[in-house]
């Protein structure tokens, strides 16, 4: 019943509410962004969502507008040559996703799940439909992310997403929500540039 009907309207009030209180500093840093650098202030990406239905994911532009756009961050060799300053603040405290926010209302994305993949991370969305993680809305935030976010190899991504599937609840996705809080203050997990398994 909660994944079914009762998940979509917490989120639905969540984001909502969320939006209304946030807009004072989404305002912020629409400004900071057009005085950083040149380039529109929201960065849109194809992601694969809920049974593999593709859509645009939001987000603000941390990025300059050569960069690469359908390349995760931590797979480009040299990414601080093509993050801005604003977006490096952004990034690391995670305040680029806030836009999703709109995704979360447009019934795109769920607060909790796992993160949307690329449309071209054919490994991960394969992997994810082992887990049966492609049949459900990807989130804001998610039991991977608390968990190592882009540290994780994909095998050990697909793993938690699958246990998140198998664990979903109320008292589950409280968890993951709070426990992205911690992960978010302390940087957990945040790799700008490829990681010793993508090395490797």
């Amino acid at each position: 019943m909660y994944r079914h009907f009762f998940k979509r309207i917490i989120d639905l009030i969540v984001a909502s509410i969320s939006v209304v209180i946030l807009s004072p500093l989404f305002l912020l840093l629409c400004l900071l962004i057009k005085i950083d650098s040149k380039g529109p202030i929201l960065f849109k990406q194809r992601r694969i969502g809920k049974d593999k239905k593709e859509f645009m994911i939001f987000k603000y532009r941390s990025m300059k507008i050569d960069a690469p756009k359908d390349q995760p961050t931590h797979l480009l060799e040299n990414p601080e040559a093509h993050i801005t300053k604003v977006g490096k603040m952004l990034r690391k405290t995670s305040l680029d996703e806030l836009p999703q926010l709109f995704n979360i209302v447009a019934g795109q994305m769920s607060i909790v799940g796992p993160r949307p993949a690329l449309y071209n991370q054919d490994d991960l969305i394969a992997k994810r439909e082992v887990v049966g993680a492609n049949g459900i809305r990807p989130g804001l935030t998610g039991w991977a992310q608390v968990n190592g976010r882009d540290e994780l190899p994909i095998d050990v991504k697909s793993r938690y997403d699958g246990e998140y599937v198998e664990k979903m609840s109320l008292l589950f996705d409280l968890k993951c929500f709070f426990l992205t809080f911690t992960s978010v203050a302390k940087a957990d997990g945040v790799v700008e540039g490829k990681t010793m398994t993508d090395k490797e």
